[in-house]
């Protein structure tokens, strides 16, 4: 949940001075071509809106008639490329899986319709997308994670029906409380002077000072975000940064690096998990800029849940506590799969 193209624009500067150059990655919806280590051709689906029709793309991998999962990134209007660590694990493991960019994003359409950008219309492109892909209750998992993983939620209260299984990951179930958690517990950890001056941008509104995004990246980014150095980070997360669409992204998450605003600013479903009877595998880490024990909290709440710590992850684990990760994530897959759960 972070202004990630201001971010990627400092972090590729602050790598610079590294004994090496780098040219920045081109702005969100100037790339001359969409490239992806994600080869082969995708399926695009078309959608109804209250807009007109508009097409996402997704792309399936593997061949499992029990175990499909279809993935939703975060952001909101980050892109699939975060998930291409998937492609390491799930066929080795007989797991079939969908790439999917939501509307707005990436390989799918970026229609210049505000009114769009709702969490309710999202849940409606995911329905739309499950019965395009012919995903049902005996095969349909859902994965979401951040942004996508309220947008799980969301849809697993309107139609866990369909599902199968869901896995929310590195996001708690409510704004507030991980605004709570920003401000009292992970900018309490910041050096004064440093969260001092960064409060000094923000109330001027500069956003885009490459000061402000070095001393997040120095403080807060390399600890919570991704714990590796920056120079170190994935090619695939650079470029999913660098696709970030930020149309959407701060009219719904807002602009500010202390907190989210916009128009997920006041959402909080805690009182509404009790209503999920699917199985559940709630995901936190402990670096995480998510509340790990209120992660654990959700999935006591939830009607049938499991949680599960990555010890040594943060924001984006499949990265950086990869191995931990995913021993989890398909665990918990298969555990439902054969009825264990």
């Amino acid at each position: 949940m972070r202004h990630f193209l201001i971010f990627i624009a400092g972090l590729l500067a602050l790598a610079a001075c590294a004994p090496r150059e780098e040219t920045p990655p081109p702005a969100p919806n100037q790339t001359a071509a969409k490239e992806t280590p994600v080869v082969g051709k995708g399926r695009m689906i078309p959608i109804q809106t209250p807009k007109g029709t508009f097409n996402v793309w997704t792309k399936k991998v593997g061949d499992n008639p029990t175990i499909k999962v279809l993935l939703l990134h975060g952001g909101p209007a980050m892109t699939h490329e975060i998930y291409e660590v998937f492609g390491k694990h799930f066929p080795d493991a007989g797991i079939e899986f969908y790439y999917y960019d939501q509307l707005g994003s990436y390989f799918s359409d970026q229609p210049d319709e505000p009114e769009l950008w709702q969490t309710a219309r999202f849940v409606e492109e995911v329905e739309q997308v499950r019965k395009a892909l012919g995903l049902g209750p005996d095969n349909f998992y859902l994965f979401g994670q951040s942004w996508g993983g309220i947008l799980a939620m969301e849809y697993a209260l309107k139609y866990q029906d369909n599902l199968k299984g869901l896995i929310i990951s590195n996001m708690m179930a409510s704004i507030p409380a991980y605004n709570d958690y920003a401000a009292n517990v992970l900018m309490s950890k910041m050096d004064p002077a440093v969260l001092a001056e960064l409060k000094a941008f923000e109330a001027d509104k500069d956003y885009a000072n490459p000061r402000y995004t070095e001393l997040l990246i120095e403080n807060h980014y390399i600890y919570h975000i991704l714990r590796m150095p920056s120079a170190e980070w994935p090619d695939e997360i650079n470029r999913a940064f660098s696709h970030l669409n930020t149309k959407i992204y701060i009219p719904m998450q807002g602009p500010s690096e202390l907190g989210a605003s916009g128009i997920l600013g006041d959402w909080d479903r805690r009182d509404d998990l009790k209503n999920i009877h699917v199985p559940t595998l709630v995901i936190g880490a402990t670096y995480d800029t998510m509340d790990p024990k209120h992660m654990e909290w959700m999935a006591g709440q939830v009607q049938n849940g499991r949680f599960y710590l990555c010890p040594n992850g943060s924001h984006l684990s499949q990265y950086d506590d990869e191995e931990n990760f995913f021993n989890g994530l398909i665990s918990f897959l298969k555990d439902v799969d054969e009825g264990r759960f």
